[in-house]
């Protein structure tokens, strides 16, 4: 007679080879579900940008930076033709151009497609050079 084995009827148990997915799929659902409810919660940031007044008068001498779409400088003093400039140049034009007056203003004006990055490096370059007023020219809003 064969031998009996104890275990009852000699079936092996195979080990499974799937990662079984249903814990993982609930813990998904965990997540989906505190994101949602929190979503509605979290503040945006709000940047409150100034507002532009008009002034009373325009200054008896102003310097004006023009930055073009193709990124090349031009510099315009009062009323004249903008003559073409280069960054390296720009602060001896700028201090040509203001005539011993520190205090005169200089205006940077740029295309609306000018990368920031371009109109960021005038402003800082003049500002280094010690350049007292250095604003950003705007358009007046419609009333």
């Amino acid at each position: 007679m064969p031998a009996v084995h104890a275990r009852g009827g000699g079936h092996r148990r195979r080990s499974i080879g799937e990662i079984n997915m249903v814990p993982f799929i609930d813990v998904m659902l965990v997540l989906l579900v505190i994101f949602m409810v929190t979503a509605p919660l979290i503040t945006t940031g709000v940047v409150d940008l100034p507002s532009v007044g008009k002034s009373a008068q325009r200054p008896p001498k102003v310097i004006e930076v023009i930055v073009g779409t193709d990124e090349q400088l031009k510099l315009k003093v009062d009323s004249g033709e903008p003559a073409p400039a280069t960054l390296r140049d720009l602060v001896a034009r700028v201090r040509q151009g203001q005539g011993g007056d520190a205090e005169a203003p200089v205006i940077i004006s740029a295309d609306r497609n000018v990368r920031y990055e371009s109109v960021v490096k005038v402003m800082d370059t003049l500002q280094r050079a010690g350049v007292k007023r250095v604003g950003l020219s705007v358009k007046q809003a419609a009333n």
